[in-house]
């Protein structure tokens, strides 16, 4: 017997036999094709099960659980408390976190635009060891700019990578292993800086989550089928629903995927016991989404060093669940610890309100921002008018021009792809991706590109 216990949100999968013969689950990868993740403790075979988070297990000697019960149910419990006392308790909560994780260790802080990590940086402020760094795309939005000046004010060393077109085909195969075609592989951006993350550091101190965590969906109460239409629309991306309709068909499976994907996540969303709205909603993306697409894209920087994530910490989620909705509601929390505790710092961008900050973001509204959006739209007219277009997607540096549709073609029709996928299918999605709508196209061919890899190394 082996017993365990898996973190209310897993950073690596724990897997356990399951009874069923070893063959393809093919309904958990019609799912999968649609939303870019595997729902509950779904994977690719019928014989192998993730275990779900917050649990205590037992397996026996052949790896199938015989005891499986949860030590954390997410809840609410609001309590009366006020937005001073929540912040004071988030200050000292998330400081003390950081302090356990990262310790005395030499430090690697991944910096955005945005505020989790700029949160981290507080309170990383007076550590010893921190090297920052941040990546921007070639032709993209200059966030390495913004990044640069948070880790200036912090004293923090820094490095800036420019994420460069078509890196992802000659690490390709090596992405593949470390996920395990888990998620697709057009969002691990670090694989481009693979061998640079060795030497900076001992640790990466990871922001994952806290936009979650500290900001609400802003729903009023909703009837039970209200919020599985929301979760529905929120979970499936654009084509993705049309591609895993096509393969459940092309497969001969009973019913429909509208009809399965429809009573899967009505029967987890019932599981949990919150009443309100938000909360719930929350609680089912972390335990569902978050624990199987966030954590599975963790597995590039921990193949690197360990990872640490005060977002995921399991004080954390307890603390989020005892605090009112609307103290989360728009990063209030965040915002005010990062202008309580380091002022100079509330007053650089925040890129998701640019360029605006933290003090101003509110005139983020017409007409202030009028110029600013008048300018922009001049610079990304004038750029594409000499050749240099905008670039915002990751697929767009992985999957657009020649030589990225040459390894894009060799991938999807020159592997055992079509063993697995009708090549009718193969050919209707990467015809409408160059053809028609690459922006509703580009989830299918990545997904698509993601089972070549599957078949390739582990369905041979």
């Amino acid at each position: 017997m082996r017993s365990g216990t898996t973190a209310i949100i897993p950073i690596k999968k724990s897997l356990a036999r399951s009874k069923g013969s070893h063959e393809l689950n093919l309904e958990a990868i019609c799912v999968f094709m649609g939303t870019g993740f595997f729902l509950d403790t779904d994977t690719y075979w019928k014989d192998e099960m993730v275990i779900s988070p917050g649990s205590e297990y037992v397996l026996d000697s052949d790896g199938y659980v015989v005891l499986l019960k949860k030590w954390f149910e997410w809840h609410h419990a609001p309590r009366e408390i006020s937005f001073q006392g929540a912040l004071d308790e988030f200050t000292e909560l998330f400081e003390s976190i950081m302090k356990e994780q990262t310790g005395d260790r030499k430090v690697i802080l991944p910096l955005s635009g945005g505020l989790d990590s700029r949160t981290q940086a507080v309170a990383l402020r007076d550590h010893p060891e921190v090297k920052a760094f941040s990546y921007s795309f070639k032709g993209g939005y200059p966030e390495h700019k913004i990044a640069k000046q948070i880790a200036d004010k912090c004293h923090f060393q820094f490095r800036s990578f420019s994420v460069q077109k078509g890196y992802l085909w000659p690490v390709i195969e090596k992405l593949a292993t470390i996920n395990q075609c888990y998620s697709e592989f057009t969002h691990p951006r670090q694989m481009a800086f693979f061998d640079e993350f060795k030497d900076m550091g001992d640790v990466f101190s990871l922001g994952h989550m806290g936009d979650l965590m500290f900001d609400t969906f802003g729903y009023p109460q909703l009837t039970f089928d209200k919020e599985v239409q929301i979760l529905t629309k929120m979970l499936l991306k654009k084509g993705g629903k049309d591609l895993a309709t096509e393969l459940w068909i092309a497969w001969g499976l009973e019913g429909t995927f509208e009809n399965y994907f429809s009573a899967r996540i009505r029967e987890l969303l019932r599981e949990i016991k919150i009443e309100n709205t938000n909360a719930k909603l929350r609680a089912f993306k972390t335990q569902y989404y978050v624990s199987r697409w966030s954590s599975n894209n963790l597995s590039v920087f921990n193949e690197i060093h360990p990872v640490t994530l005060p977002y995921y910490h399991h004080r954390m989620c307890s603390f989020i669940c005892t605090l009112p909705e609307a103290y989360l509601a728009n990063r209030q929390l965040q915002i005010a610890y990062i202008q309580q505790n380091a002022p100079d710092l509330a007053e650089i961008t925040w890129q998701g309100q640019k360029p605006f900050n933290l003090n101003n973001y509110h005139f983020n509204k017409l007409p202030y921002n009028l110029p600013y959006r008048i300018i922009h739209k001049m610079k990304r007219e004038l750029n594409g008018a000499l050749g240099k277009p905008h670039i915002s997607r990751n697929w767009e540096l992985q999957f657009m021009g020649r030589e990225n549709d040459n390894h894009l073609r060799s991938w999807l029709f020159d592997s055992k792809l079509a063993d697995l996928v009708p090549n009718t299918i193969i050919k209707r999605y990467y015809s409408d991706f160059k053809e028609k709508d690459a922006v509703k196209n580009a989830h299918p061919v990545s997904m698509l590109l993601t089972l070549a890899l599957f078949q390739h190394k582990f369905n041979s």
